[in-house]
């Protein structure tokens, strides 16, 4: 952990002064599509990507290695825990070398330029700039991220403020999901523990009146809809965000029943958790602020994804 972190606090280090507004800056299309907002835009030479969800650039493109580290926009990668410029060497969850892995061969296919893009300059997550990224390839430019959410290999997570792509990609995760892709094979990590139990998630992200003042009104619903009891000790839900709340020993989805996971305080029952966060985690959808939706996210104790809800759903 301390590794982890203090590789971390190194690569935030390099972006502190990086990617500021200039006086006069320069914008483009956020999307490709007619009715796009308009983005800030900066273009850099991609040096190296130390996980699924963050690369580094040398802003000038010179050599001068004015680096600086830079959070992808729209997306989580799984987490990883040994940082290194040999593949060979990278450890972490099941799923995260993976991601690391194609986000540096997207980057590659871009010949090493990068376009980088944001609603708002002053975009950041732990000191590092938050932007989308994009490499041209034909001719065009194509964003990174989205096309990790398609591919499986990233969840999709929604930013307050940085709502341009979040159509976009919402609808690149519900057609992960929707194929199975990566990280939505259910045992692509390693099949069991009750693999075929069909176990589902459903999150419940707008709770009634205040979200601030009802935290308990926003919830996981595990259910088994099998005729045997699902024993889920060490198993966890999500959000988009790190956060995770992680199953006690002797916790069990009775056959035909329920679990729920309450984000706010409460005491513990069989079948009722509480997290004990002390603010919502799920964003509403609210198309008059720009929220498109989100998701909550069920992982079993080798690290597969084995049940999900990415709302609202392609239908709704």
């Amino acid at each position: 952990m301390f590794r982890r972190l203090a590789a971390l606090a190194a690569l935030s280090a390099l972006s502190v002064t990086g990617l500021a507004a200039p006086a006069h800056a320069a914008t483009t299309a956020c999307r490709a599509e007619a009715g796009s907002p308009r983005c800030q835009v900066w273009t850099a030479k991609f040096d190296w990507a130390p996980d699924g969800d963050t690369i580094r650039v040398d802003l000038a493109g010179d050599g001068t290695k004015d680096l600086v580290s830079v959070r992808v926009l729209g997306i989580q990668a799984m987490e990883m825990k040994t940082y290194s410029h040999h593949p060979e060497r990278r450890k972490g969850d099941c799923h995260a070398v993976a991601a690391n892995a194609r986000l540096e061969q997207l980057l590659k296919a871009g010949g090493g330029t990068v376009r980088l893009t944001s609603l708002k300059a002053s975009s950041r997550s732990q000191g590092r700039p938050l932007r989308s990224v994009a490499v041209k390839v034909g001719g065009q430019w194509r964003d990174v991220g989205e096309q990790l959410i398609r591919e499986g290999y990233v969840l999709w997570q929604a930013w307050p403020g940085e709502w341009a792509m979040d159509e976009a990609y919402h609808a690149a995760a519900q057609q992960a999901a929707a194929a199975g892709r990566e990280l939505y094979d259910t045992d692509s990590c390693k099949s069991g523990p009750a693999q075929n139990s069909g176990i589902t998630l459903t999150v419940n992200p707008d709770a009634d009146g205040i979200d601030e003042k009802n935290l308990n009104g926003e919830w996981f619903q595990v259910h088994n809809p099998s005729a045997a009891d699902v024993p889920i000790a060490g198993w966890w839900v999500r959000d988009s965000g790190l956060r995770r709340y992680t199953f006690p020993a002797g916790t069990v989805v009775p056959a035909g029943g329920d679990v729920y996971v309450h984000i706010g305080k409460g005491r513990d029952t069989a079948t009722h958790k509480y997290w004990g966060l002390t603010k919502p985690i799920f964003t509403n959808v609210d198309p008059a602020n720009h929220g498109v939706g989100d998701g909550g996210y069920l992982f079993d104790v080798h690290g597969d994804l084995r049940a999900w809800m990415i709302y609202p759903d392609a239908g709704a």
